[in-house]
C-alpha cells in the first residue's frame, strides 16, 4: 500500500479532461479532417486552435458571446498566425503577423480561429468568366448538397463549410453578391451588413465603395451573436466612424411576432426566377402572411438602368487603387507589390495560376481611370443615388414598406470548368443593396430538386436589427427544410 501510494504521488497528475473550448476545437478538426479532402472548404487550419482553445477554457470568468466557438475565416482576410492568400500563389506567403479588426473582435468575443476558407480567387474579380469556388491554393470548393454544382462565389469555402456542418460560423466577404450568394447555394444564413458597420482594414480589397465582411451561419441567431461581436468602428476604416453609433445587441432583437404588423414590398418585378424558385417563393410568402404580415407587391422597380454599367466603373477604378495600397503594406515576403506585378506574375506562371480562366478585368483595371478622373467620380455618385436614395428607400418610402424581399438566387448551376460562370449566374436580388452599401440578409427558403434557395431581406441602412428579427421570425415559421 506504501509503496503504491508514494507511487501515486510521484507520478505525473494525469492531463485534466479537455473543456468546452478545447472539445469543440478538437471536434471541428475532426471534422474537417475527415470530410473535407473531397469538400475543399478549408484551405488550413490554425495549428494554434487548440492552444488558444484551451487558453480561453481557462479564463473561465471572461466568456464573451462567442465562448468557445470555432469560426472559420475567408482567406482574404488577416490572420496573425497563418497566410492571408486571397486564393492566389502571389500571396502564398503573406503572413503578416497580424489580425485583421474583425479578427481581434471575433477573438475578444470568445471565438476560436479555426483555420481559413477557399475562396473565388481574388474574389471574382480577377476575370468575367472565372469559376465560383476556384483558386489556385485552393482548388475548386464542392456544394455539400450537389458536389457537381457551383457553392457559388466568392466566399464559396465559407458558405459551404457551414452547409456541410464542419462549423456553425463563418466569415465571408461581398463586393456585391458573395455573401448572399454563397449562402443561398448552400442553404446557410448569410448578412451582407452596411457598408460602415464592421472594418474593412486588413482585408484584401475591391472597392472601398462597396466591400464589407459578414456572417455566415447556420441560423439567423448566430448571424446576430457574430454581428455584435464584429460591428464598431474603426479609425483604420473611416467609413465606420458611424459604426458604434448604430451597433446594438442584435440577438437581443430576435423576439416572437416580429412579423406581425410588419409591412414588407414584395419584389414581383424581379423577373428572371425559375418556376420552382417561384413556387418556393409563393410558399414564404404565406409563411410571412400567416405570421402576420402585411405584404405589399411592387409591380416594378423603376432602379435606374445605368446602375450596373457605373458600378463596373467604379469597381474598376476602386480595385487597383484599394488593392495596390494594400500590397504596399503585405508581408515583406510578398513579391508582387501592385496590380501590374500580379499581371506579370500570373503570366509567368500561368499553368499554375490559369488553367481555367484568364485575367482581363486585371489587365483592364490596370489600364484604366485613376481615382481622380470625373467619369468615376460621376459614375460612383450616380450609382450610389440611383440604388440607394433614388432606389431602395424610395421604394419603401413611396410602398409604405419597412423592408423587401424577394428570392436571392436560383438553384446553384453546374460548375463549368471550360466556359466558368459568365453567363450563368443567372438572376439575383443583392445588386441593388450591393451598390448602395445597404444591408442584405438572406435566409434558407426551401429547396427545388433538392438545391437551396434563399429567401432575401432588404432594408435601408443601418436595419440590420430589423432584418435579422424578421429573418429570424420567418425562419422558426419556415421549420426544417426538407
Amino acid at each position: 500500500m506504501l509503496i503504491t501510494a508514494l507511487a501515486a504521488v510521484s507520478a505525473p497528475a494525469a492531463a485534466p479532461p479537455p473543456g468546452p473550448a478545447e472539445r469543440a476545437t478538437i471536434e471541428a478538426l475532426a471534422r474537417i479532417a475527415r470530410e473535407d479532402p473531397s469538400l475543399k472548404a478549408v484551405i488550413a487550419t490554425n495549428p494554434a486552435a487548440i492552444a488558444q482553445a484551451r487558453t480561453l477554457d481557462r479564463q473561465r470568468m471572461a466568456r464573451g458571446l462567442l465562448f468557445g466557438r470555432p469560426i472559420l475565416i475567408k482567406d482574404n482576410i488577416e490572420t496573425a498566425d497563418q497566410p492571408t492568400t486571397a486564393g492566389s500563389l502571389a500571396l502564398a506567403a503573406n503572413v503578416t503577423g497580424r489580425d485583421a479588426p474583425i479578427v481581434a473582435a471575433l477573438r475578444r468575443a470568445g471565438a476560436v480561429i479555426l483555420g481559413k476558407t477557399n475562396l473565388s480567387e481574388w474574389a471574382n474579380i480577377r476575370s468575367t468568366a472565372s469559376v465560383s469556388g476556384w483558386s489556385a491554393v485552393g482548388g475548386q470548393t464542392r456544394n455539400p448538397h450537389d458536389p457537381a454544382r457551383s457553392p457559388g462565389g466568392s466566399s464559396a469555402g465559407s458558405g459551404a463549410a457551414v452547409a456541410a456542418g464542419l462549423v456553425d460560423l463563418a466569415i465571408g466577404t461581398e463586393t456585391d453578391g458573395s455573401i448572399t450568394g454563397p449562402a443561398a447555394f448552400n442553404g446557410i444564413v448569410g448578412l451582407k451588413p452596411t457598408v460602415g458597420l464592421v472594418s474593412r482594414a486588413r482585408i484584401v480589397p475591391i472597392s472601398h465603395s462597396q466591400d464589407t465582411p459578414g456572417p455566415m451561419t447556420r441560423t439567423v441567431r448566430d448571424a446576430a451573436l457574430v454581428l455584435a461581436a464584429i460591428a464598431g468602428s474603426d479609425p483604420a476604416d473611416p467609413a465606420t466612424a458611424q459604426a458604434d453609433a448604430h451597433r446594438t445587441d442584435y440577438a437581443a432583437t430576435l423576439v416572437p411576432g416580429a412579423l406581425k404588423g410588419v409591412r414588407i414590398g414584395v419584389m414581383r418585378f424581379d423577373t428572371g426566377f425559375s418556376a420552382g424558385t417561384d413556387a418556393v417563393f409563393e410558399t414564404a410568402l404565406a409563411r410571412l402572411r400567416a405570421q402576420g404580415a402585411i405584404l405589399v407587391d411592387i409591380a416594378r422597380s423603376g432602379f435606374d438602368s445605368t446602375i450596373g454599367a457605373d458600378e463596373h466603373v467604379v469597381l474598376m477604378t476602386e480595385f487597383k487603387a484599394d488593392l495596390n495600397a494594400y500590397l504596399a503594406d503585405a508581408a515583406p515576403a510578398v513579391a508582387t507589390r501592385t496590380l501590374a506585378d500580379l499581371i506579370a506574375f500570373n503570366s509567368a506562371h500561368a499553368d499554375m495560376e490559369m488553367p481555367l480562366f484568364g485575367q482581363e478585368s486585371f489587365v483592364e483595371a490596370e489600364a484604366g481611370r485613376p481615382p481622380d478622373n470625373p467619369d468615376y467620380l460621376a459614375a460612383r455618385d450616380r450609382a450610389k443615388r440611383h440604388a440607394g436614395p433614388d432606389g431602395i428607400d424610395r421604394l419603401l418610402r413611396d410602398n409604405d414598406v419597412a423592408v423587401l424581399v424577394a428570392p436571392t438566387r436560383n438553384p446553384a448551376s453546374l460548375i463549368d470548368p471550360v466556359n466558368g460562370d459568365s453567363g450563368r449566374r443567372g438572376p439575383g436580388t443583392g445588386s441593388i443593396a450591393a451598390v448602395a452599401g445597404y444591408p442584405h440578409l438572406t435566409v434558407p427558403m426551401g429547396a427545388v430538386k433538392g438545391l437551396p434557395v434563399g429567401l432575401s431581406f432588404i432594408g435601408p441602412a443601418w436595419s440590420e436589427a430589423r432584418l435579422l428579427a424578421l429573418g429570424a421570425a420567418y425562419e422558426s415559421a419556415r421549420g426544417p427544410i426538407r
